[in-house]
């Protein structure tokens, strides 16, 4: 079972107005308060998420590795990959675009999107310099599209502006000189498997030979090529996993604490709860109690 942020649940995790509910988009702007802890929350949505970094700087994982994202780069998370927001400089203002898997399957430059390995494994972008201006220009106008009072046309005049802003990002991959060049190479293949693994099996699996021997390693191999490419090793992200989706149930739904363990297949809410806070330094009813 997947635990991911959707549009029907990112509405009271990240505190929004549900009046400027959009179906299949939502959009954010937010900066660096500390008062938000808005590195504190790791995330994996169940759609496509564009991240505009429109002032500062900051420092993510997405999908394993780390990236440092600046002024006028743009990141492209393909559905359901981590991003761990681990720093922000203290000017950092980022737009968030995240649109649902039914928008997706409307238009097939998306799906191509979804399915593009040089995306995932090049995942920040920026525009050629003449073309910034326009993509500010219109992160603006979606922004007020976006906010703007509900009318007949509203929707679909949002999502041909969105495309807009895709298509142009589309034409950056597609004159890129590593287009064709890109191959999905051993370690690549690694990492993904192991996370279709994690993400499907984390939540009943803890165990690091389970996860080797569908992957044909050894346990030791497996964590060590892990810890090398990646910085964690199994163990840590089979860990990462689990307490992501904790966090996206204590955050975004009423389930209370045992039901949670329960999804989570601890055999006790005691043993779940040590677990949880022996990684996030706090209870899990502390947690879903901060603001």
């Amino acid at each position: 079972m997947a635990l991911l942020i959707t549009l029907d649940n990112v509405y009271k995790l990240y505190n929004l107005d549900p009046s400027k509910k959009t179906e299949g988009i939502v959009i954010l702007s937010q900066q660096n308060d500390p008062n938000k802890k808005y590195t504190s929350h790791s995330r994996l949505f169940d759609g496509l998420l564009l991240g505009f970094m429109v002032q500062g700087s900051m420092k993510s994982q997405i999908h394993f590795l780390e990236y440092e994202i600046n002024t006028g780069d743009i990141a492209i998370l393909q559905p359901q990959l981590m991003i761990d927001t681990k720093s922000l400089s203290e000017d950092a203002q980022i737009v968030t675009i995240g649109l649902s898997l039914d928008f997706i399957t409307e238009f097939p430059i998306l799906r191509e999107f979804v399915m593009n390995n040089q995306i995932r494994w090049q995942p920040i972008i920026r525009l050629q310099p003449e073309d910034i201006k326009l993509q500010n220009e219109l992160l603006i106008l979606i922004q007020n599209f976006y906010h703007k009072k509900p009318s007949p046309n509203k929707t679909q005049m949002l999502r041909h502006l969105v495309m807009v802003l895709i298509s142009m990002i589309s034409e950056v991959y597609s004159n890129s000189a590593n287009n064709k060049s890109l191959v999905k190479n051993r370690t690549h293949e690694i990492i993904d498997d192991f996370y279709l693994l994690i993400s499907k099996h984390a939540n009943e699996q803890r165990n690091v030979a389970f996860y080797a021997k569908k992957l044909h390693l050894t346990p030791q191999y497996l964590s060590s090529f892990l810890k090398q490419k990646t910085g964690k090793s199994a163990l840590q992200w089979i860990d990462h996993i689990t307490i992501l989706h904790a966090k996206t149930l204590l955050k975004s739904s009423n389930l209370s604490i045992k039901e949670i363990s329960n999804e989570l297949y601890f055999e006790e809410t005691s043993v779940f709860c040590r677990y949880f806070k022996r990684i996030v330094g706090m209870s899990p009813k502390t947690y879903r109690n901060e603001s």
